[in-house]
């Protein structure tokens, strides 16, 4: 066994209030020996969960030198799946970022005084929840790097969502992504229904940017299938403290498609403003 292997905790369970109903989130600490180092959380994307960062969030945080703390959203990996015929409002990233997450962290103890230490790194979605988060509670946080984040929606956007939908039910897409899932269906019928709904076209959290306190960190791929550079522009715009990573050759997933300048761009960010 590797250094590595040996300092991830085994999967773990806990009970907290989802928002309309309980859940059972599943979580996984890395690097728990290290109880003195600031916590790094990680916030999957739309069709992600504890699996299907693989083996990322664990290369971060050694280079961080902080404890990782990673978990599958309600509708997704192990976690509670949606119920049946539940369809998840527009405000569905609103709910994870202002009443999911925080009750997460309550269920787990971590208290204020860590979450003023902790590092937030998302990804799409994920990093959507981080800078709602963010905005929402603004000194419980030391920071976050988001990659990929939505702010509004684009038309490249919906045809992206289109298009992985027509994958996902005509391909061997999905027999792929049940590997990561316990209920294949609510992961990704969860989050293509929200983003189809013709409701959501008017959403947009720019204006809801402007309280964010703490370093921010946004990264973005030029060869973005989902998303335009704008959606980073306008964070700039928004926060005027903000730093911008902006990379050629890079998709929708950085830390896959640019992992070495991300890791990089990270933990210069981190370093720098670690007091």
């Amino acid at each position: 066994m590797t250094d590595s292997a040996a300092s991830i905790d085994t999967t773990r369970f806990i009970e907290c209030n989802g928002g309309a109903y309980p859940v059972r989130i599943e979580y996984q600490w890395l690097n728990p020996e290290r109880v003195d180092a600031p916590i790094a959380l990680f916030l999957h994307e739309g069709l992600g969960s504890i699996a299907l960062w693989k083996g990322w969030p664990q290369q971060l945080c050694d280079r961080l030198n902080c404890r990782g703390l990673v978990y599958s959203r309600p509708g997704y990996g192990r976690s509670t799946p949606r119920r049946s015929g539940e369809r998840w409002p527009v405000e569905f990233l609103h709910r994870q970022a202002q009443e999911v997450l925080p009750a997460f962290l309550d269920a787990l103890g971590v208290d204020a005084e860590e979450r003023s230490h902790m590092w937030l790194i998302g990804h799409s979605d994920g990093g959507t929840i981080a800078l709602l988060y963010a905005s929402a509670f603004p000194e419980a946080l030391a920071g976050l790097a988001v990659m990929a984040p939505h702010l509004f929606v684009e038309p490249m956007t919906v045809e992206g969502i289109e298009k992985a939908r027509s994958t996902y039910e005509t391909t061997s897409f999905r027999d792929k992504l049940q590997a990561y899932h316990d209920d294949v269906d609510s992961a990704f019928y969860g989050w293509n229904d929200a983003w189809l709904n013709p409701a959501f076209l008017q959403w947009d959290i720019t204006e809801e940017l402007s309280s964010i306190r703490r370093p921010l960190l946004a990264i973005q791929g030029y060869d973005d299938e989902y998303a335009s550079m704008l959606q980073i522009d306008k964070i700039k715009a928004a926060v005027d403290h903000a730093q911008l990573v902006k990379l050629t050759q890079c998709r929708h997933s950085p830390h896959r498609d640019a992992t070495d300048e991300v890791n990089d761009a990270i933990a210069a960010f981190v370093r720098a403003h670690r007091g």
